[in-house]
């Protein structure tokens, strides 16, 4: 289907008079108790609820929203990035809500308003790159499947999102009908060598540094900076640094060392090709040309490891886009989305039995 964009000169002004007001008329707001999953997982529950918001097709539809389609098509859990919130995601939402899809979006463990373990607002930790998973896959068998109503279950994943995504589909590989993994973190890119971020950070974490911020990083001070973004729509991107300057759970924006330890821990164990054999969803990877915060040669690895194994995956490289597709401008923001909804809506392909 055919979506108009908002327009990016109006940007502000239709996400707050249009946008968001349709979104609270179909949205549910809550928290999932994580403890059940993680047990069953072999993890201790570490206590919190993790927040959620979920938006619901058909009360959208009610809405009588001008491009609105009266199908119901299942649902789509989002899988946010590093130091990202649900709310981020709002344009999105409404783009999919708009296309037939309910939509669930939780925060990650550490961000948003979901439980965190450390006190300073902007830091995020982790002590095991497995809980992401239990998490997001426990989440999905509940409150997304509730929300899909029979119908399929997708995952849209961004960054972070998509390492936890693609790890996800490893251990769970019947959960999800398809998967999109918008520049995923198959791995970071940490400014050197995967060997030498390793041995940096295990030894670092070995002596008590895990909950010490990386360095060059720094807390949330407020001040908006476009330098990494120079090819992004500004109305977008200052639109999502509002949202983190008006609540104070939105403003995680630094690693601690176990995070990234935990990243290093997670890219090898994606990569290993009994892993990536075990896929069995539909996989579309976006990667970026102008990609400063992942790699993109360990997404092509995944992909060519997944197909290898039996699995479905398929790359595309969007040269003239910086990390996050969906805040580039409408132009390249649009094609990638018609990409998107048309393998969420493509009819599926079922092996035949011989």
């Amino acid at each position: 289907m055919q979506l108009n964009l908002i327009d990016e000169s109006a940007y502000a002004q239709t996400m707050t008079k249009l946008v968001r007001p349709a979104l609270a008329g179909c949205r549910d707001e809550g928290w999932f108790n994580p403890a059940q999953a993680e047990r069953e997982a072999g993890l201790t529950p570490r206590g919190g609820g993790l927040h959620y918001l979920c938006y619901d097709a058909t009360k959208f539809d009610y809405e009588r929203e001008d491009g609105a389609t009266a199908v119901f098509r299942g649902a789509i859990v989002i899988s946010h990035g590093f130091t990202e919130f649900a709310e981020k995601y709002d344009e999105l939402v409404w783009y999919f809500l708009k296309s037939g899809y309910s939509v669930c979006v939780m925060d990650h463990r550490g961000h948003g308003k979901s439980a965190r373990d450390v006190d300073n607002p902007s830091l995020v930790w982790i002590d095991d790159w497995h809980r992401y998973v239990v998490d997001l896959a426990g989440f999905a068998r509940t409150i997304g499947q509730q929300y899909a109503a029979g119908e399929p279950i997708n995952l849209f994943c961004h960054s972070m999102g998509g390492g936890i995504g693609a790890a996800t589909l490893e251990q769970y590989p019947s959960l999800f009908d398809r998967a999109v993994l918008s520049c995923p973190m198959i791995a970071p890119q940490t400014g050197m060598p995967m060997w030498l971020t390793r041995a940096l950070v295990d030894v670092l974490c070995a002596c008590g540094m895990g909950r010490h911020r990386v360095f060059g990083q720094k807390d949330f001070d407020g001040v908006l900076d476009l330098g990494p973004y120079q090819l992004s729509s500004e109305p977008r991107e200052r639109w999502y640094h509002q949202l983190r300057c008006n609540t104070r759970e939105y403003q995680t924006y630094c690693a601690s060392f176990e995070w990234v330890h935990q990243a290093m821990r997670m890219n090898r164990a994606i990569l290993k090709s009994s892993a990536c054999a075990e896929i069995e969803t539909p996989i579309l990877l976006f990667q970026a040309g102008h990609d400063i915060w992942v790699r993109n040669k360990p997404q092509n690895v995944f992909v060519n490891r997944v197909i290898d194994g039996g699995g479905q995956a398929r790359l595309v490289h969007i040269a003239d886009s910086e990390h996050e597709i969906f805040s580039m401008p409408n132009a390249v923001f649009g094609p990638y989305l018609e990409q998107v909804l048309a393998f969420f809506s493509a009819p599926m392909i079922v092996a035949s039995e011989e």
